[in-house]
């Protein structure tokens, strides 16, 4: 029998191993099939010992700290080997491994609860602030633009475009370490100004609807719009620890126009992303996740969207009409529920096609889709990348509004502000086509 260790292995560790990692596992001795046997083990301990395995290392409760003193016992035997980072919030660590670290790993470690592949992710691509009734509101006497509210986008970075000066008050870099803002790939600085563009390059026609408040670059996405489980759980870590670093001037609301496929645990409480977005809910900030674009189909809900508290973003199609709902529909490509565990989704619905933002200059996409240019200082894109941040624009308003709601509070007044479709699927249209003057009024 082929790599008969490692079948073992993980046969053996069920329990512990997550289905991915058991499929990455089985896929790498795949060529053992078309191999003479009495080379299989001399092919199998060289697997063992020279792949890369990329995980996620959660810790049953209590024991994260002992359990990072296990691993890096094994780790640091290994030359492949790699502790790379501890996320204590949520009882995890990232490490690279062996195959044969791996089962080091699980033979000796005693308080390792699961380990998890550190999956892909990707952002998620395929006359928006009028639509949404999100210009001109005005609350006990004051118009709301997202003044002294700070939202941060954990995207692919911002280009400092003229719409944002002198409101990008802080920048994270985590995929490169560079310290001033940038964006090499375009998607994070349209998505920055989906949320609180000021229209100052188009005199106003491109305004979003927090178009004064403060932004947070943080970069976990790479040029080709690429990162990894592990660097948006940095990301959502990041901005926690910033608020705690500064809890007069704190960061209000994440918007996360990101994610990858929900996987097939237990529930969604089982998976890593949603754990961490889930923190960051309970420590104060509002999350506006994406529904994903792998629509129209049932079940396709990405993570960490299938969190059943964060406020997860559908894409509506208003065909380029404010003035009325007549003609307005889901877009095809908008994730659907119920999410693979059961629960509905999305929450809310929100502009997300041939949407009009912010541009950046020599970026992936400015080159790779040029035609989507508009003028010289805008840049056409599609997909519920765009409505997330709408929806997260629109959230700052109603934290103008309601400086001290929680996170729970404001997503229900954003749901019951929601214009409703009689008779529609939630799980299509989740609660409706969000209305900032509706849910302001509330």
């Amino acid at each position: 029998m082929f790599s008969y260790s490692m079948i073992q292995m993980v046969r053996g560790n069920t329990n512990k191993v997550d289905k991915e990692l058991r499929n990455q596992i089985l896929k790498l001795h795949r060529p053992f099939k078309r191999t003479p046997c009495f080379l299989h083990k001399l092919l199998e301990g060289s697997f063992k010992r020279l792949r890369k395995l990329p995980l996620v290392i959660e810790f049953e409760h209590g024991q994260h700290h002992a359990g990072c003193s296990e691993v890096r016992q094994v780790t640091d035997r290994g030359i492949r080997h790699k502790f790379r980072h501890e996320f204590p919030r949520i009882s995890c660590c990232s490490v690279d491994v062996t195959p044969k670290g791996l089962e080091d790993l699980l033979a000796s470690c005693h308080s390792i609860k699961r380990v998890y592949m550190n999956r892909k992710v990707h952002a998620l691509l395929d006359v928006a602030t009028d639509t949404i009734n999100a210009r001109d509101i005005v609350y006990n006497d004051t118009e709301l633009t997202g003044e002294n509210v700070s939202i941060a986008i954990i995207d692919t970075g911002i280009h400092p475009h003229q719409d944002l000066s002198g409101r990008i008050k802080a920048f994270a870099d985590l995929v490169d370490d560079q310290t001033e803002p940038y964006d090499d790939n375009g998607h994070g600085t349209h998505c920055a100004g989906d949320a609180a563009g000021d229209g100052a390059a188009s005199s106003g026609q491109y305004r979003a609807p927090a178009h004064q408040a403060d932004l947070i670059g943080v970069k976990v996405l790479n040029k080709m719009g690429s990162g990894s489980l592990e660097t948006v759980m940095r990301g959502v870590e990041w901005c926690i620890q910033y608020n705690e670093n500064n809890p007069d001037d704190p960061i209000d609301v994440i918007s996360m126009s990101l994610g990858s496929d929900p996987g097939s645990y237990n529930n969604e409480d089982d998976d890593p992303m949603v754990k961490v977005v889930e923190k960051a809910w309970e420590a104060g900030i509002v999350m506006c996740v994406a529904a994903g674009n792998s629509g129209p189909e049932p079940q396709s809900i990405a993570s960490p969207g299938v969190s059943d508290q964060v406020i997860t973003v559908g894409a509506l199609d208003d065909q380029d009409t404010a003035e009325t709902r007549d003609d307005d529909t889901v877009a095809e490509f908008s994730g659907r529920g119920p999410t693979v565990y059961g629960k509905v989704k999305p929450d809310i619905l929100a502009p997300g096609v041939d949407i009009v933002s912010l541009r950046a200059p020599n970026s992936y996409l400015d080159k790779t889709q040029s035609g989507s240019r508009v003028e010289n200082d805008y840049f056409m894109l599609s997909g519920t990348s765009m409505a997330t941040p709408i929806c997260a624009g629109a959230v700052a308003l109603m934290k103008q509004a309601y400086p001290d709601a929680s996170p729970d509070e404001l997503k229900d007044l954003l749901k019951n502000g929601a214009d409703v479709w009689t008779d529609k699927d939630p799980n299509v249209y989740g609660a409706g086509y969000l209305n900032v003057e509706n849910t302001i009024g509330e």
